[in-house]
């Protein structure tokens, strides 16, 4: 049975909500070819996963029926659904070991100068100096260096230099090519960003620490001045947290907690629809 959206049940305000939401996500599902009958059978599975995972009674597992009756997805796709695997779970492992590279390597004391800034590091092992040779290996066992290297270099993440020095062009781990990288990065980042927010809205007891800023009204000038302001001190919190995990006691190690800290910028024409709010001059 067809449920409109105008159905009082559903409050004006939610809905809105999760259109907005939903809009980019449709953005980009459409620019990949994704059309209604594709996103529908995501959908159902989305359904049935979070129904199966967060919607139990008294930790019993859920039965095909209850999560029929609770997503509206008939029972026999829900079972089918239940009993599918999912080859694309988790993420993939060259961006795993792309960002444990990447910490290290802005927190390891051999790797960065007295600002806390990214050394270049040879190649290869030389005169006992510290290498990017021994930063992979001190990573991981199971993979060489030369192709992390090739791979960083193709994706733009690292560079060589006169001194057959290897270069760590960004201070974060941010693919710039890398398609497969990016998509890991944004299921991460959006999906747990909008899992704080949701717990936000449906009454966490401690709520998830979720802040921004809005503003309207602004010139480019005005604009690009708070966007550098943005970038440099985000990325100078996310480095401090980043150090302060990667040398917590136990960090990497037998501990059962994640965690993501995020900062992000974004800015587009102002919409009419919007509250204007004028900066002040």
């Amino acid at each position: 049975m067809a449920v409109a959206m105008s159905d009082p049940s559903f409050p004006p305000v939610l809905v809105s909500a999760l259109r907005r939401v939903l809009a980019p996500v449709v953005r980009l599902m459409l620019a990949k070819g994704f059309t209604l009958p594709v996103a529908v059978e995501l959908l159902k599975r989305v359904f049935v996963e979070v129904a199966e995972r967060d919607f139990g009674l008294d930790g019993k597992p859920a039965t095909d029926s209850r999560i029929s009756l609770l997503t509206g997805v008939h029972r026999k796709d829900v079972r089918r659904l239940r009993e599918a695997t999912d080859p694309a779970e988790g993420l993939p492992q060259k961006v795993s070991l792309g960002a444990q590279l990447v910490a290290a390597w802005l927190t390891h004391p051999l790797c960065v100068d007295a600002d806390r800034k990214p050394k270049a590091l040879p190649r290869k092992s030389r005169d006992g100096e510290f290498s990017f040779e021994d930063l992979v290996s001190g990573v991981s066992k199971d993979i060489r260096a030369r192709p992390v290297f090739d791979e960083w270099m193709r994706l733009g993440i690292a560079s060589l230099n006169e001194a057959d020095e290897v270069v760590l062009n960004t201070a974060a781990f941010v693919p710039q090519q890398g398609f497969e990288e990016k998509l890991a990065y944004l299921a991460l980042n959006v999906g747990d960003h909008a899992s704080a927010a949701a717990d936000n809205v449906l009454g966490r007891p401690d709520p998830w620490f979720e802040r921004s800023v809005h503003y309207s009204g602004l010139s480019p000038a005005q604009l690009e001045q708070i966007r550098g302001l943005a970038a440099e001190r985000g990325n100078d919190i996310l480095q401090e947290v980043n150090s302060l995990a990667w040398t917590a006691p136990g960090a990497r190690h037998g501990g059962t907690q994640r965690f993501t800290c995020g900062v992000y910028f974004y800015s587009a024409d102002d919409e009419s629809d919007e509250p204007r709010v004028e900066a002040p001059e």
